[in-house]
């Protein structure tokens, strides 16, 4: 089944509005690092946990790697690799013969090889408590790839790109960066950004947070090229479902404010240093509870000489290097 939706812009009311956004100009040194830049995921982490985004953004602390994150990456590349082929070699035995060599570049990463140890500290491990099994776990990776078939033919498609950068400055000053999964530009002109996600399709209720990623991807695509997407397309290789979009040009003017609400709150942050947790139920997931006032943890200071030579501006003292 696919789902046509029409929901409600995200509202800005949770994000204060009353300023712009100042961005620092870019140095003409070219070694010098890259100006700040609001991305989907890190926008989506202010909203979520102001807190969350300084670790993740600021502070740039480390995280562990889960098995469901590295498997939707290996399920990515193998549909980015899928592509590669001719078409009439796009099907899911090709596929699947792309998930060896794919997860042959994966596992080496650092953080990958301790998700599959099996041995406890004192050597010993019980059938009730041994994780699955590097096998078992390519192979659910194999199943959602399969899926992707009963959704789209490969062999008729021809992507204009895969993984692609998209970005653009806005008047404001706003650096908006992003990485498409799929961009697919009809004969006519018309756009369609796809994405890919290895979990199963939201309800009703969450629909709007769902497409906040693709509204960001069609609002970039249309500053860049002038062109409204046509379609916005979530495909859920976890249940087979696809959740489709239609946004227009008044729509995108209102989620861009609503990028630059976030985005002047995240400067202000920044210049005090003050984020405050957002306790929710995705604390839950969380890898920096320790460290969270809410749960009884204390921040490290902030880091307001880092802060300045990424580019931001800070009225905290900065120590001279």
């Amino acid at each position: 089944m696919t789902a046509m939706v029409r929901t409600d812009m995200l509202q800005t009311d949770d994000v204060a509005d009353d300023s712009v956004a100042v961005v620092v100009p870019p140095t003409a040194d070219p070694s010098a690092p890259r100006r700040p830049s609001l991305s989907p995921s890190r926008a989506a982490d202010f909203k979520t946990c102001p807190l969350l985004y300084r670790f993740r953004t600021i502070d740039r602390l480390p995280e562990r790697k889960s098995r469901a994150a590295v498997r939707g990456t290996l399920v990515h590349s193998v549909l980015e690799r899928l592509y590669d082929l001719p078409a009439a070699r796009r099907t899911a035995e090709s596929a699947l013969k792309l998930l060896e060599p794919a997860w042959a570049e994966l596992r080496d990463e650092p953080g990958v090889a301790e998700l599959f140890a099996t041995a406890h500290a004192d050597g010993a491990e019980t059938a009730a408590k041994a994780p699955e099994s590097v096998e078992a776990w390519l192979a659910s990776a194999g199943k959602l790839v399969e899926r992707y078939f009963t959704l789209e033919d490969p062999r008729r498609l021809e992507p204009e790109g895969r993984e692609q950068l998209v970005e653009v400055t806005l008047p404001d000053g706003l650096l908006l960066r992003g990485y498409v999964d799929r961009l697919d530009v009809a004969p006519n002109g018309a756009l369609r950004v796809v994405d890919y996600k290895t979990g199963s399709m939201p309800r009703e209720a969450f629909e709007s947070t769902a497409l906040f990623q693709m509204k960001f991807y069609a609002l970039v695509l249309w500053r860049t090229r002038g062109v409204v997407a046509a379609q916005l397309k979530l495909l859920y290789l976890g249940d087979g479902d696809a959740l489709t979009y239609a946004p227009d040009e008044q729509e995108l003017i209102r989620f861009e404010r609503t990028l630059l609400a976030i985005w002047s709150a995240i400067e202000r942050a920044v210049a005090t240093g003050e984020f405050r947790p957002n306790k929710t139920r995705l604390c839950g997931w969380c890898d920096h509870q320790a460290l969270c006032p809410s749960f009884g943890g204390t921040p490290p200071p902030f880091p307001a000489e880092a802060a300045a030579a990424a580019g931001w501006r800070t009225t905290l003292p900065v120590t001279p290097a």
